[in-house]
């Protein structure tokens, strides 16, 4: 293959992970035999543009005393409609080894039988009762939480109330029949194999340079399909056990209805959920080490055309006071204002690139990126990464 057929096939990806190394905050000062002195200072509560936002004061927030937190808003908009969501502080990253893409089996096997729904009946319940499947009754399983979220009628208190026993049987009634498990395995396999596009494949490769010393490397939601394939039902009910848990959750309650009534369901509906004996440290993804610059390099034959990314991988900053929501302000305006400069540079006829953009994006809950990206043009790969850094190099300098 020729250098030229080879940079037309290329994603290379070029990786700063960590930026600039954070400075140490000071510890304390040694003691007369050199050894640290214990302190007891404790860091000051941050005030002004520091301080955290509080929620606003028409949200009514609660926890059990089994750790399930509850939110509530009412809010007339639509009418006669709630939205009730069950949040779980669990995703793939939780995962053990034998139970890759299980986080998200499990989510499906939410809606093939509970206790007090069996099979499709939470499915058939809620069409009856005007609600559709995706538009009002739907889940979703990321690196970090699990949500599952319906939309009820409120003209009904039975259908609120019947919202929430869905909600429950959620929480800690996923039946996991076996027959169930089975059949299930064939549409969790469709949607892994769907998603084998060239762009999938790419990634999953460059995942392993880009988030090395991170689990958001190995495991994505999607899974493994020999896990998918084979995994017994034991690992699934493993998985549901260790994690779906009252101190790893949240209710939410939004819509045209009665915050004071509805708190009162949800203590009475959640109160009897319990924790384990021995609860499971909840393992974090972490960070990729700060060693320096990492270079992947991958091709794929049906790839139509060639990309580079730069990435500044860094652990994820503060979204809770109003000097974080000026920086994420001001990061997305400068977004707006290099992409707007590399847009007229790429509509030149001797670009070296067809399209360029860059900016600041969350990787997972514990990780941000500051990436640029272009699309190279004739082959022209060191000259797309030479304009990269240079039009980002002219807005440090010169603003």
């Amino acid at each position: 293959m020729t250098t030229r057929r080879l940079l037309t096939l290329t994603l290379a990806t070029l990786v700063a992970c960590g930026g600039s190394k954070p400075t140490p905050s000071p510890g304390p000062g040694p003691g007369p035999d050199g050894a640290p002195v214990a302190t007891d200072k404790v860091a000051p509560i941050p005030t002004g543009d520091d301080a955290v936002l509080p929620l606003w004061p028409e949200v009514k927030k609660g926890k059990l005393a089994n750790g399930l937190t509850y939110y509530i808003l009412k809010h007339g908009k639509p009418e006669g409609r709630a939205f009730l969501w069950l949040a779980v502080n669990a995703g793939s990253v939780q995962e053990d080894d034998d139970q890759r893409g299980l986080a998200h089996f499990a989510e499906h096997m939410a809606f093939n039988g509970t206790k007090n729904f069996p099979k499709a009946e939470i499915i058939n319940y809620l069409e009856k009762i005007g609600m559709g499947f995706g538009a009002d009754l739907n889940a979703s399983t990321d690196f970090d939480e699990t949500i599952y979220k319906l939309t009820v009628p409120t003209d009904n208190k039975e259908f609120v109330g019947k919202g929430l026993d869905i909600l429950r049987d959620w929480a800690g009634n996923i039946t996991f029949d076996a027959a169930e498990v089975e059949k299930e395995r064939g549409v969790v396999m469709e949607e892994w194999r769907l998603g084998r596009g060239a762009a999938m494949r790419v990634f999953d490769k460059q995942a392993k340079v880009l988030l090395k010393g991170s689990r958001y490397g190995d495991r994505l939601p999607i899974g493994l399909p020999e896990i998918l394939k084979g995994a017994p039902r034991d690992a699934l009910v493993r998985y549901y056990k260790d994690w779906y848990r009252p101190d790893l959750m949240a209710v939410i309650a939004v819509g045209d209805l009665d915050p004071a009534a509805i708190e009162k369901e949800i203590q009475a509906r959640f109160g009897d959920l319990k924790n384990p004996d021995k609860p499971r440290p909840r393992p974090d993804a972490g960070v990729p080490k700060a060693d320096g610059t990492r270079v992947s390099i991958v091709t794929d034959k049906e790839l139509p055309m060639a990309f580079i990314t730069v990435n500044n991988v860094f652990p994820h900053r503060s979204e809770a006071s109003v000097k974080d929501f000026r920086r994420i302000v001001a990061e997305q305006i400068y977004g707006q204002i290099v992409n707007e400069r590399l847009g007229a540079l790429g509509r030149r006829k001797e670009a070296a690139f067809a399209f360029a953009a860059v900016g600041v994006q969350p990787m997972g809950r514990e990780i941000d990126m500051f990436s640029r990206i272009a699309q190279v043009k004739g082959g022209k790969a060191e000259d797309t990464l030479r304009a990269l850094f240079t039009e980002t190099l002219r807005v440090e300098r010169h603003g």
